[in-house]
């Protein structure tokens, strides 16, 4: 599929906002005063910058608020409604801790749940769709809630924890690609198989059913190079997971080490996002011929 920059940044930045919210809902680390200010001030700006950035990609972006009415049936409408709730928690927790130095812990376990609550619902936006047969899979919503894991951990300075995340994330996104590219061929990704004439034998695209671009091919028939995805693939692993995981474990902690850190983290995540979007292949690509598993 065509991987859109807004929704990129939106996943990739909102998980590192609500994976610190999180954390600091549970007290981790242990700030108050001006220091839970920035702390919050970067869990907040990351959430709800990440929030804004999907915006961009809606057909009519002012009507963005009628998603939320449909949270019985859609894990988008899910998603913005426990976003808002973790947002609001949060932040009283947070006015409570900034303001007045005044703990609420129950307060802030209950935003740190529904800050995870609201990832979760994000992945499965795209794990329950059965038109992307890769995103279709258990690993898909264990990915980004790890994603999360590891971000807010690093995020907020726990060291040995963000590194052992990291190791975990390490295994769990190798898993997802293995089961990713065997998806397709199991749901039956061929033209054939799209069309229901493949009893009739080898089924060919005779020509092209338009004569220039569409929507659907657009947004659901990219494709990317084995060979580029197989280097965005060791980036991903190298810069999200293991580079930073061994700089923390191994290096004395400090400011330095950890604003690295960040930096190797962002880099991997956003090839891991970019990757994650371009390497799905949506099931009417195949009508176009596309996506042959």
């Amino acid at each position: 599929m065509h991987p859109a920059p807004s929704v990129i940044v939106f996943t990739a930045l909102s998980g590192l906002g609500f994976g610190l919210l999180a954390f600091l809902g549970l007290g981790i680390p242990d700030v108050s005063g001006m220091t839970a200010f920035v702390f919050f001030l970067i869990a907040y700006a990351l959430a709800v910058g990440g929030l804004l950035a999907s915006t961009f990609h809606l057909g009519n972006p002012q009507r963005a608020l009628k998603a939320f009415s449909q949270w019985r049936t859609s894990w988008l409408s899910r998603e913005g409604v426990f976003a808002v709730l973790a947002l609001c928690v949060t932040g009283l927790y947070a006015a409570a801790l900034i303001f007045f130095e005044a703990r609420l812990p129950i307060v802030g376990m209950i935003g740190a749940v529904l800050s995870m609550i609201s990832v979760f619902c994000t992945s499965m936006i795209y794990g329950q769709l059965k038109t992307v047969p890769r995103w279709n899979q258990p690993m898909t919503p264990a990915l980004f809630v790890l994603y999360t894991l590891a971000g807010g951990a690093l995020l907020a300075g726990q060291v040995k924890l963000a590194a052992l995340f990291m190791l975990i994330l390490a295994g769990a996104q190798l898993l997802h690609w293995m089961i990713g590219d065997n998806r397709l061929a199991i749901a039956g990704g061929t033209i054939g198989e799209a069309t229901g004439l493949g009893h009739l034998g080898k089924v060919r695209l005779l020509e092209s059913p338009h004569s220039g671009e569409n929507y659907l091919l657009k947004e659901m028939a990219h494709e990317v190079g084995r060979k580029h995805a197989q280097k965005l693939r060791i980036i991903t692993l190298l810069f999200a997971c293991l580079l930073p995981a061994v700089l923390l474990l191994l290096t004395a902690p400090g400011h330095t080490t950890a604003a690295i850190a960040v930096v190797l983290h962002l880099i991997g995540l956003f090839a891991s996002r970019w990757l994650f979007f371009a390497e799905a292949e949506h099931v009417v690509a195949l009508y176009y011929d596309k996506h042959r598993a």
